[in-house]
C-alpha cells in the first residue's frame, strides 16, 4: 500500500477531501521524522516504537571482487511493533506472504533450516 492509497482510504472513511487528508498524513509523517531527529525515539501507543540506534563499524566483503572493505558506523531507524499489531500480524494467513530471503532454503519436510 502506498501513501496515496492510505490518503484515499482515510478521506473516504472520514469524509475529508483527499487534499486535506494528504496534508494531515504528511504532517503526521513529518512530525514522526522530526521527533526521531530531535529525540531519537517516538512511541505510538498500540502501534509501536521507532528508535534511532547506532550501527557499529564493521569489516565486510565486496561480493563482486572479494576485496575486504571497511563499513563505517551509521545511524539506523529501528521499529518494534506494539502488542496489538504483533498479535494481529501473527494471526494472518502465512500462505499470502512472501518468504524472507534467508528463509528461502528451509527444509519443507522438517519445517526448519537446512
Amino acid at each position: 500500500m502506498t501513501k496515496k492509497e492510505i490518503v484515499k482510504k482515510i478521506s473516504e472513511d472520514i469524509g475529508l477531501t483527499q487534499l486535506k487528508t494528504k496534508d494531515i498524513v504528511q504532517r503526521t509523517l513529518d512530525a514522526i521524522i522530526a521527533t526521531l531527529v530531535e529525540e531519537g525515539r517516538i512511541e505510538l501507543r498500540n502501534f509501536g516504537v521507532f528508535e534511532v540506534k547506532r550501527r557499529a563499524p564493521r569489516k565486510a566483503r565486496n561480493p563482486r571482487t572479494g576485496d575486504k572493505v571497511y563499513v563505517p558506523s551509521k545511524n539506523v531507524v529501528t521499529f518494534k511493533p506494539g502488542k496489538e499489531m504483533e498479535e494481529l500480524v501473527r494471526k494472518m494467513n502465512p500462505e499470502n506472504l512472501p518468504l524472507l530471503e534467508d528463509e528461502s532454503d528451509a527444509d519443507l519436510e522438517t519445517n526448519g533450516p537446512v
